[in-house]
């Protein structure tokens, strides 16, 4: 007699995924001992995921480093770069193709940094970061892409036609990379502008009518820094830094007075 065969289960189980909230403010802060051993294990555990999204990023770099310098070659108004060292070109390119692994990995990076710091926060700081981390990535990514794509672009091609009768414009390969990078650095922090003026009005620290007082000095403390930024001494360039800087600033005072209200004794402050 034939043996009845079962019929397999062949339904999946679909895991339940749960919408990650931001902290109730109201609930009571319930913090985590640890040991000094298992803080330095959680930090190594933070590290090593955070230099894995690097190293599975790199390969994208690789691949992307190529038209990146191309592009860079374009901007910097020249048929080549001079190099100094045998292994320069070589160095260079795996150089730039580790600064676009960073960059891609950049939200892996800050939710690792997060993920280490979270514990030790109450729900209130917990709250606050959650809702800014995103707008520091998209702030970062646009300073660092308004400096590679407009900024640093538009400074070579005024200093490569400065003189040029008198100086001939062969720069080095080495030096151009690190002009695009503090440039993209340099505004990808200063674009975080908005951000910090919101952390300071929620935080009951300045108030964004305060910003308002204060906005000639701002806008002075905003040419120094533009100053800092820019690699170059001429006025061209640094109104390339500090009009868009300027622009934030009024920005964040707009959002300050907005979204950044507080309560105090029943009165509504920061506007």
């Amino acid at each position: 007699m034939a043996r009845a065969l079962k019929r397999p289960n062949m339904r999946l189980k679909v895991p339940n995924l749960k919408v990650p909230r931001l902290p109730n403010t109201n609930e009571p802060d319930v913090f985590e001992e640890m040991s000094l051993y298992e803080h330095l294990d959680e930090l190594r555990s933070r590290i090593v995921r955070a230099c894995i999204s690097i190293g599975a990023a790199f390969v994208i770099g690789i691949i992307l480093a190529r038209p990146l310098l191309d592009y860079i070659r374009e901007g910097a108004n020249t048929d080549g770069f001079d190099v100094v060292s045998p292994t320069d070109p070589i160095t260079l390119y795996f150089k730039v193709a580790l600064y676009i692994a960073v960059v891609i990995a950049l939200p892996m990076i800050l939710f690792q940094l997060i993920a280490f710091l979270a514990p030790g926060l109450t729900k209130k700081e917990k709250r606050l970061l959650y809702s800014a981390l995103p707008f520091v990535t998209v702030l970062f990514i646009t300073g660092a892409a308004y400096a590679f794509f407009f900024a640093a672009p538009r400074a070579l091609t005024f200093l490569s036609n400065f003189l040029s009768g008198l100086f001939e414009w062969s720069p080095e390969g080495v030096q151009v990379i690190n002009f695009y990078l503090t440039l993209m650095i340099g505004l990808g922090f200063a674009f975080q502008m908005p951000v910090i003026m919101f952390v300071l009005a929620k935080l009951n620290l300045v108030s964004g009518k305060k910003m308002a007082q204060y906005r000639k000095y701002a806008f002075l403390g905003i040419l120094v820094l533009s100053a800092v930024i820019t690699p170059s001494t001429d006025p061209v360039n640094l109104a390339v830094v500090a009009v868009p800087l300027v622009l934030l600033y009024e920005v964040g005072i707009m959002v300050a007075k907005v979204f950044a209200k507080t309560s105090v004794n029943g009165e509504v402050v920061g506007a």
